[in-house]
């Protein structure tokens, strides 16, 4: 693609994701996807069919304070179809994180799905460094609920919510 060819949507990439909690693997894809991208919008999915530990104001919040040393990374919240957030952001990349050949085929499906509702979406695989594959924010959740310690998965910022959460 040329210069002059280039589409400024190509410029901005969504990282949509539950982020309950978000994890230093969510952090590892987003410091990537900021080296690589002059735009990076962190989409925090407010409807899910997901039980969150944390509201989406309280999601949102922290993940603003995780990223907030990136200046080309916004941290938004948003409801309803991630196409169409992808289009009021006037974007056409999301980036997907895979950890394992266990996420490929739900997210290759939602991919083909995103793609049929938005024909200009394109979807962007990224896999974590390898210390972070094997961490998920339901791990997370799990480990700090049964009393463990979640330093080595989150950031400081997010362990402290989360044991304010739990009451710790």
């Amino acid at each position: 693609m040329t210069n002059h060819t280039m589409n400024t949507k190509a410029l901005k990439v969504v990282y949509p994701g539950t982020f309950d909690p978000v994890t230093l693997g969510h952090e590892d894809l987003v410091r990537r996807a900021a080296d690589l991208f002059p735009h990076v919008i962190v989409a925090v999915a407010g409807s899910s069919n997901k039980k969150t530990m944390f509201s989406l104001d309280e999601r949102v919040s922290m993940t603003q304070a995780v990223f907030s040393n990136l200046s080309n990374v916004e941290v938004l919240g948003f409801s309803g179809l991630l196409m169409q957030f992808v289009q009021e952001q006037n974007a056409n990349i999301v980036i997907r994180g895979l950890r394992a050949t266990s996420d490929f085929e739900y997210e290759f499906q939602l991919a083909g799905m995103n793609r049929k509702l938005y024909p200009q979406f394109e979807t962007l695989f990224l896999t974590p460094s390898e210390q972070f594959m094997f961490i998920s924010s339901s791990l997370v959740r799990e480990v700090a609920t049964l009393g463990g310690d979640v330093h080595a998965f989150v950031s400081a910022t997010v362990a402290a919510a989360i044991k304010q959460k739990l009451g710790g």
